[in-house]
């Protein structure tokens, strides 16, 4: 394994050891908000672009969901305080959030990183299978002599959901990973469309839902909102949050 560099300011990273969707997003958009000068460094999986972008600075957004990928821009709605980059390079992006004045970075799934000293949050997936791809949905287990701790839904945190402007005949359009975990928080929807992980929808998807179903509006989380609402069809919005409880905000306030 390789030896950790510090860089000087503080870093965090949320990930998880699983493919697909566990929720990292919520949660690192609940953990930002609560800090001031603070950054967002992730990949950017899905975008148009290569190399470093800053997708936000605290006072505006810098480009377009094509250009950051639709978790970056995410983050850039969720988060009007916070510095966002994407970089494939994550070392380059937490010196650029350093540049913007960054006191504390998170990084969205990071954990790989193990040139990079940072406090490292895996949230905790069940599964049956313990077995790396292809063979299983890990992508690696945990590094031997490498610390991280494991954070448990219910133990500490809770997703919670609110519907902002429902409609009497709502469709769910969404392209997340793992969209049967959305099951549990739907109000009534007269249809459910699921398109693969990080979709680039076409207006014509849209469309062929709209005539088929002549719904009142289209159901959908916040990562498909920033690829829809250029089509300019209604659209609600499952806004995902998280209540964290105090014992994950101690491990960061104790980590240097």
């Amino acid at each position: 394994m390789a030896k950790e560099e510090d860089l000087d300011v503080k870093v965090v990273s949320v990930g998880n050891l699983t493919v697909g969707g566990s929720g990292k997003t919520p949660l690192v958009s609940a953990l930002a908000k609560e800090y001031e000068d603070v950054a967002v460094v992730l990949r950017g999986y899905g975008r148009k672009s290569t190399g470093l972008i800053v997708v936000k600075s605290a006072k505006k957004i810098h480009c377009d969901v094509n250009q950051s990928g639709d978790e970056a821009m995410v983050y850039a709605k969720k988060l009007q305080h916070a510095t966002i980059i994407v970089s494939e390079d994550r070392k380059a992006g937490i010196l650029k959030a350093k540049e913007y004045g960054a006191k504390i970075v998170f990084l969205d799934d990071g954990y790989s990183k193990h040139s990079i000293k940072k406090l490292d949050l895996l949230l905790h997936v069940k599964t049956n299978n313990s077995f790396c791809l292809p063979s299983g949905p890990f992508r690696e287990k945990l590094w031997k002599g490498k610390k991280a701790f494991f954070l448990y839904e219910e133990k500490d945190f809770k997703r919670k959901v609110i519907i902002k402007d429902p409609t009497s005949k709502m469709v769910l359009v969404t392209a997340i990973a793992r969209p049967q975990r959305l099951e549990r928080y739907l109000p009534k929807v007269i249809a459910k469309y699921y398109f693969e992980d990080h979709y680039e929808f076409r207006k014509e998807d849209i469309e062929k839902i709209w005539q088929k179903e002549s719904p009142t509006s289209l159901l959908v989380t916040l990562k498909d909102y920033v690829k829809l609402e250029k089509f300019g069809y209604p659209l609600s919005l499952m806004d995902l949050d998280m209540d964290v409880d105090k014992r994950v905000f101690d491990l960061i306030q104790n980590y240097s």
